[in-house]
């Protein structure tokens, strides 16, 4: 999750377009996005308050089944981090903080379980104003 500071025209290989800068207070990075490619990225505004109570309450909700092959359960994963929804963000999040708990995660679903809880640490501060340590105690505590 970030935050547009501003909208830029920049020339970029021989093309003028409008660029949203994003900062991400996560990470201090910043992104340029073109204006007229968000719908395809799949840019959308940040969740409300009510919606991160929801999200918590996902966390604590019982896992879905995953499969048993690492691979299909990768790729299904991917699928729902893909979709750029917190919701099915924070259910990744979840199910691989439950899977690491109880057998040590392969080192693939580690890197994608510590992206995936970027993603929600970045929601979390930028909706409540927390900050990334207490985002982050919050996650693991509600799993």
């Amino acid at each position: 999750a970030g935050i547009i500071e501003q909208i830029e025209e920049k020339k970029i290989l021989g093309e003028t377009r409008e660029y949203y800068i994003l900062r991400v207070p996560y990470g201090d990075m910043k992104i340029m996005i073109p204006v007229d490619s968000c719908e395809e990225i799949g840019i959308r505004s940040i969740i409300s308050p009510e919606e991160l109570s929801e999200v918590i309450e996902l966390l604590k909700a019982d896992s879905t089944e995953m499969s048993d092959n690492w691979n299909r359960r990768n790729r299904e994963n991917m699928e729902l981090l893909k979709t750029g929804d917190i919701f099915k963000v924070a259910e990744v999040v979840r199910n691989l903080i439950r899977t690491d708990r109880s057998k040590k995660l392969s080192t693939g679903e580690k890197k994608m379980l510590i992206n995936a809880k970027q993603i929600l640490i970045s929601e979390f501060i930028l909706v409540s104003g927390m900050s990334k340590e207490e985002a982050d105690e919050l996650i693991e505590s509600s799993v």
